[in-house]
């Protein structure tokens, strides 16, 4: 089975490939860490599964989706378990959806279950898309927030994370960056959010159901 990663963090990759590497029936034929990277790789390589990363600095999961011709299965493989990521990530013909909290026997038997035409959610976010998809519970259109709008896909990253009292060595270690990249995300939250410190950030995301 010949599988395509797609993610902005190489130490990540690595840490997949070294994963898949033990799996007798997978082959990586390839990685990127960008969408145009990505589109042209996946092209080129043909694989049967692209295990994609939905937030990266230049579009994500959802452009990779949009650029790609038809063929390969796609998996979407990240550290948000945001109802509004998964919905649109569905959407644009990603076939699953499982966070980075997945052990690499799981995600193994992801790849595996998505190339034989089955679904694959980690739990919980399948039932993000019955209810999208059934008109049951929609996510709604964001209203307008200028404050939420102006963080990056990085900073909201660190954002939820924050919310959910994470230290900032788990977030780096969560993200795979260095706590000294952490704490320069969350000054830039907090600059922009307008906080003056953590409780009040923390209660700010959970008027805005950020978690």
């Amino acid at each position: 089975m010949r599988v395509f990663l797609v993610d902005d963090h190489a130490v990540f990759r690595s840490g997949v490939r070294a994963e898949l590497s033990r799996e007798a029936d997978m082959e990586v034929v390839g990685e990127a860490g960008a969408v145009a990277e990505a589109v042209a790789g996946i092209d080129a390589a043909k694989p049967d599964v692209v295990l994609l990363d939905v937030h990266m600095p230049d579009g994500g999961g959802v452009a990779v989706l949009s650029g790609i011709a038809s063929g390969p299965v796609c998996l979407a493989l990240s550290v948000s378990d945001a109802a509004e990521d998964v919905i649109a990530v569905i959407r644009a013909g990603a076939r699953g959806y499982v966070t980075k909290t997945i052990s690499g026997a799981e995600l193994a038997d992801g790849i595996r279950r998505v190339a034989g035409g089955d679904a694959v959610f980690s739990p919980r976010l399948a039932g993000f898309v019955l209810d999208s998809f059934t008109g049951r519970s929609p996510v709604p259109e964001p209203p307008l927030d200028p404050e939420l709008d102006s963080l990056t896909p990085r900073e909201l990253e660190v954002l939820r994370l924050l919310a959910r009292g994470y230290t900032y060595r788990e977030i780096a270690e969560s993200l795979f960056i260095s706590v000294k990249t952490v704490e320069t995300h969350a000054s830039n939250v907090l600059r922009k959010t307008q906080q003056s410190n953590r409780n009040a950030l923390t209660r700010w995301a959970h008027r805005r159901r950020i978690e």
